[in-house]
């Protein structure tokens, strides 16, 4: 079994960006159908993507609900640095703060995770 964390750190408003998040969010959703351990960590800019995708109006919310279960949270500090952290709340998505009120990526490479940036 493969150990992944897949950090998502675009930020929303292009279609670049939106691209990359689709690919994060498939590449886990492949993970998960070969039942691999894969965390899905939203980070930096990568925030503010939360509470677009929890939107049902949103085309990728259906790959965002498939995922769902297998998405670790969302950066506490840069939550509030993008000014998302109440919408990222409202979606119900953990606010990690491991580390100076960020995700700790170390822990995740201490528990085997091969860490993949989106």
């Amino acid at each position: 079994m493969n150990k992944v964390a897949i950090v998502i750190l675009a930020e929303n408003g292009s279609h670049e960006a939106m691209g990359r998040v689709a690919n994060a969010l498939e590449f886990a959703k492949e993970l998960q159908d070969h039942d691999d351990d894969v965390k899905i960590i939203f980070d930096g800019a990568g925030v503010t993507f939360i509470p677009e995708l929890a939107n049902e109006d949103h085309d990728a919310h259906p790959l965002y609900k498939a995922v769902l279960p297998s998405i670790e949270g969302a950066c506490k500090f840069c939550s509030k640095a993008f000014g998302v952290i109440n919408e990222v709340k409202k979606t119900g998505t953990d606010l990690i703060d491991d580390y100076d009120d960020h995700p700790s990526l170390r822990s995740y490479i201490t528990e085997g995770y091969s860490i993949i940036t989106f």
